[in-house]
């Protein structure tokens, strides 16, 4: 393979696929190095690195490989020269400049007439902020796609009319216009609903019952919310000697330093656990009114609260009686009178930021995934009525498992978040996620940050649990420092908070991704956990082999969760249910492409706008699929996730190419499924992981 170095956004050197030997045999584009030996496939493991064929290696060296381009190749690997892989920073008042051209633009057609095809139709008439020029807009118009339009086997005309990108497969139907919904989709956010999120003007009885009966119901709004918070975290310090620096902005580097020049402090830091203090040591104090006494009560009862203590705190807490009867309502079904789901040995898709989209998810159904849950949405943010939080909700027809997973730092943003989704929504069970490792979310006190305070992850839990009727399930990290875990510590306390299953990934949130998941710790928790809780596994789940491996090492797990390794190969769904390991082509892969394309067009929309969004996910799909190396390709089976792929050929073309980790060659796989990219496209990935990019995740 001949290749060259490229600067990436990251200033380090990229291998670029040069178009001249990509259909060359492997042997005859390279001389071998007959005075070096070659390193052994264990010797290769032992460093983590895949041992590729050596027929299908690059043994040339980079700067000799440089050649001048032939003129017979069919695949060019160089995409459009309107693409740029450096992500352009523009200002916002540039922004709003583009913005306001490109509504003034002809090209930016009023939706109502696109679909009627007559200008008479928008009701705004000449107040629209929309162009009503139809023949400037088809003078214009980008060349329609190859294909049909995704909207062609359905009942009535397209929703995007003239606007569609396969406007000319369209059928015959003038004077029609288009009313229908996409019927396949649910969990929508309805307009009054949004404008009562907007205007703050939205009523949640069941989870302000909730929050009054367990002493936490906030009247003095968000100014107090910090000040209670920053309370809470004085009285923990005070009752357990610690230093509690989780939400204080600090980022993993500032922990890491931390962890190194002043590790008695951090060893203070990860004992917060109080499960050790002997029950009849424990005094319980009562639930009253006053914020004050109501945390002090949350500390001083520990981790362990009786639902006969709960009655009895409800009891005085109830003055009003309409809300002692809403709060028998909301604790009538107790958490194992719900209807549960049984996770037991079900292919669960994990919740994937970015790349775990509806399409995504339509396409690993297809291939064999049982239960799908929706990217992590803020509950901050889904309380506030923003639509693009709220679309991260959306559930397609075909996942008949489906669950949503919501991030909050405080017991009543995440009871509102699930009331609204109760409500609202039609979802099978609601996550919480209590590991996520970003600075972001960590910072505010949410996602792992909620591992050093196990009396927040109480009181989440009681009020959530108690709010709604659906199951609630969290998903966990082994810990928040590195060699200092602490979900054994909560494993049973974590059934009698509420939750029906629990997540737990194999690392701490100073690992990120950078070493090997513990499972020998997760078969511990597992073990250990009462039989009214399940366990699920998480962590480099690449194979069917992995599959078998942990399951037959415990029992106990209910399931696992398969996350990086449905990104790099969304088949493993397949292998892992006919337990295979499955050499797919380059075609087959390309095949999986064209649906998720074609699942992208139904979800985002089929016109210029939709296929741009589409294009953009495509990509950062593809950021991960390259890093699959072809079983065929392998000495030894099956690969690891960890594995770093040395320079290889594939075994044809389109195989080569779908193995360049350059973001050229990404764009150059969506020409071929989209059409070629608009003038001044850009694109850099959102994800680098550290375990196998050359940058370290930040």
């Amino acid at each position: 393979m001949s290749t060259l170095p490229e600067q990436n956004t990251n200033g380090s050197d990229t291998m670029v696929l040069q178009p001249e030997n990509l259909g060359d045999p492997p042997a005859q584009n390279a001389a071998i190095d007959t005075e070096k030996p070659l390193a052994t496939a264990e010797e290769l493991i032992a460093k983590a690195i895949a041992p590729v064929k050596k027929q299908f290696l690059c043994f040339m060296p980079i700067k000799s490989s440089i050649q001048e381009p032939s003129n017979d190749v069919v695949l060019d690997s160089k995409p459009s020269s309107n693409a740029s892989v450096v992500k352009e920073k523009k200002s916002k008042r540039q922004a709003k400049r583009e913005r306001k051209q490109e509504q003034k633009s002809v090209l930016h057609l009023c939706p109502a007439i696109a679909k009627s095809g007559n200008v008479s139709s928008c009701q705004y008439a000449d107040k629209c902020r929309f162009s009503h020029d139809i023949d400037g807009f088809k003078s214009e118009k980008p060349v329609d796609l190859e294909g049909d339009c995704p909207f062609l086997k359905e009942e009535g005309p397209c929703p995007y009319g003239l606007a569609c990108r396969f406007f000319g497969t369209h059928k015959a139907e003038a004077g029609t216009v288009s009313t229908r919904t996409r019927e396949s989709e649910t969990n929508g956010l309805r307009k009054d609903v949004q404008k009562l999120l907007w205007k703050n003007k939205m009523k949640f009885p069941k989870a302000d019952a909730q929050l009054k009966l367990l002493g936490l119901l906030q009247k003095q709004g968000n100014s107090k919310k910090k000040d209670l918070a920053d309370d809470e975290e004085e009285d923990l310090t005070v009752s357990t000697a610690s230093h509690v620096t989780e939400g204080n902005g600090c980022s993993e580097v500032d922990t890491s330093i931390r962890s190194e020049c002043c590790p008695e402090v951090v060893e203070e830091d990860v004992k917060i656990d109080d499960t050790s203090i002997p029950d009849e040591l424990r005094p319980l104090k009562k639930a009253k009114a006053s914020i004050n006494e109501s945390q002090s009560c949350e500390v001083n009862n520990g981790s362990s609260v009786q639902e006969k203590d709960l009655e009895e705190c409800g009891k005085h807490t109830s003055t009003d009686s309409h809300i002692a009867t809403e709060t028998d309502k909301s604790l009538k079904t107790h958490a194992r009178e719900k209807k549960l789901i049984d996770f037991s040995d079900k292919l669960y898709l994990a919740p994937l930021t970015t790349v775990g989209n509806l399409p995504f998810r339509r396409v690993c159904k297809v291939l064999g995934a049982d239960v799908t849950c929706g990217e992590m949405a803020m509950c901050t943010n889904l309380l506030q009525g923003q639509a693009s939080e709220w679309a991260l909700l959306r559930r397609h027809s075909s996942e008949d498992i489906f669950g949503v997973q919501i991030c909050g730092a405080y017991p009543d943003t995440v009871s509102r978040a699930v009331e609204l989704i109760n409500q609202e929504c039609t979802v099978d069970f609601i996550d919480i996620n209590m590991g996520c490792p970003i600075d972001l979310v960590v910072s505010k006190g949410a996602g792992s940050a909620l591992l050093t305070k196990p009396v927040r992850i109480k009181n989440v839990l009681q009020v959530a649990s108690g709010t709604v009727d659906k199951p609630i399930t969290i998903k966990v990290r082994t810990g928040y420092f590195e060699g200092r875990n602490r979900v054994e510590g909560l494993i049973n306390d974590i059934s009698n908070w509420g939750a029906s299953a629990v997540t737990i990934h194999g690392r701490s949130r100073q690992q990120r991704y950078s070493k090997l998941p513990d499972w020998e710790y997760v078969y511990g928790c597992a073990r250990k956990a009462p039989d009214a809780l399940q366990v699920i596994g998480n962590g480099d789940v690449y194979s069917y082999l992995d599959w078998n491996k942990h399951k037959t090492a415990c029992p106990k797990l209910s399931t696992l969760m398969i996350a990086r390794g449905a990104l790099m190969k969304p088949w493993i769904f397949t292998e892992i249910k006919e337990q295979r390991h499955w050499d797919i082509s380059s075609a087959e892969r390309l095949n999986i492409l064209k649906d998720y394309v074609h699942c992208g067009l139904e979800h985002w929309g089929s016109d210029s706008k939709g296929v741009e969004v589409t294009r953009h996910f495509l990509l950062e799909l593809l950021s991960y699929t390259y890093r699959y190396i072809p079983v065929g390709l392998l000495d030894v089976v099956p690969a690891q996730l960890n594995w770093r792929s040395p320079s290889y050929f594939g075994r044809d073309d389109l195989e080569t190419l779908m193995a360049s980790d350059c973001a050229a060659d990404w764009i150059r796989i969506s020409e071929m499924l989209l059409g070629k990219v608009p003038a001044g496209f850009t694109f850099s990935p959102k994800h680098k992981s550290n375990s196998h990019d050359r940058a370290e995740n930040g």
